[in-house]
């Protein structure tokens, strides 16, 4: 019965876990280029249950030996593995910001591949995004709403020396004289990023292979792709299924409250 409290304690903490994640999303549905988080449940390892007796053979020494039967299998309970963004294309919508970045992907062959900018964070290390909410700092410099610096092609800061820039379709920014790519990477595995806030994420990626298209929209960004009903939706079944986890976690309480305090008793 002991066992029964567990399964049914780890489905409501996956529950908890999953509500959790849907609450976030909600929560940066207006945040440009946020990529939607969906939770995983997987199962904890399946355990064979056996029946162990033993069967007396017919001897002059009455020996007996043990044997089993399989009773079937038990499951133990799920847990919530990992989240995984959600990498779809989000709406792209007019600013009329002359600084604001949005990439329309084209062709990507493989489903679980994207597109990034690539920006630099404050341990001076490569990271990746899609929300191009960009500025000019104080220097001169293509920034992040963060503060985080926006790379070239070649890891070098973007300097503009004010917001009169122009970027065309294929990301070449002209500014100040000057006309420099803007640094953009290309990730097969983007299910494998992982996210560290502000909208900042780490993993592999690399130069744009061939086969592989694009548009950089200057004045616009791209909205995140949560989808708010289906969303929505989701956290009812999750609330749901939290509480029926409630009432068979109630039911084990009350029977465990029998055992102790009925069975056995003397009238």
């Amino acid at each position: 019965m002991l066992r029964g409290f567990y399964t049914a304690a780890s489905g409501m903490l996956a529950q908890q876990r999953t509500q959790e994640t849907l609450a976030n999303n909600i929560a940066n549905m207006n945040t440009p280029g946020y990529k939607a988080d969906q939770a995983t449940l997987r199962a904890f390892p399946e355990m064979l249950v056996q029946k162990m007796e033993s069967k007396n053979v017919p001897t002059t020494n009455g020996t007996s030996l043990p044997t089993k039967h399989s009773i079937g299998s038990l499951h133990t309970g799920v847990y919530v593995q990992e989240t995984v963004p959600n990498f779809t294309q989000g709406d792209i919508r007019e600013t009329g910001m002359q600084t604001d970045l949005a990439i329309v992907q084209g062709n990507v062959p493989d489903d679980s591949g994207a597109l990034f900018f690539t920006v630099q964070n404050e341990a001076g290390e490569e990271r990746y995004t899609r929300n191009g909410n960009f500025t000019v700092d104080g220097e001169g410099f293509l920034v992040t709403n963060q503060g985080y610096y926006v790379l070239d092609m070649a890891g070098d800061l973007i300097q503009t020396n004010g917001m009169d820039m122009t970027v065309s379709p294929d990301g070449m920014i002209e500014t100040a004289g000057q006309v420099v790519e803007l640094g953009m990477a290309y990730a097969e595995e983007a299910n494998d990023f992982v996210k560290e806030g502000n909208g900042l994420f780490n993993g592999e990626a690399g130069a744009i292979p061939a086969g592989v298209t694009f548009t950089v929209k200057q004045g616009a960004l791209e909205g995140s792709n949560v989808n708010v009903l289906q969303t929505m939706t989701d956290m009812m079944t999750a609330y749901r299924l939290f509480e029926t986890n409630q009432r068979v976690l109630r039911a084990y309480d009350e029977s465990m409250g029998k055992a102790v305090n009925e069975v056995g008793k003397i009238g």
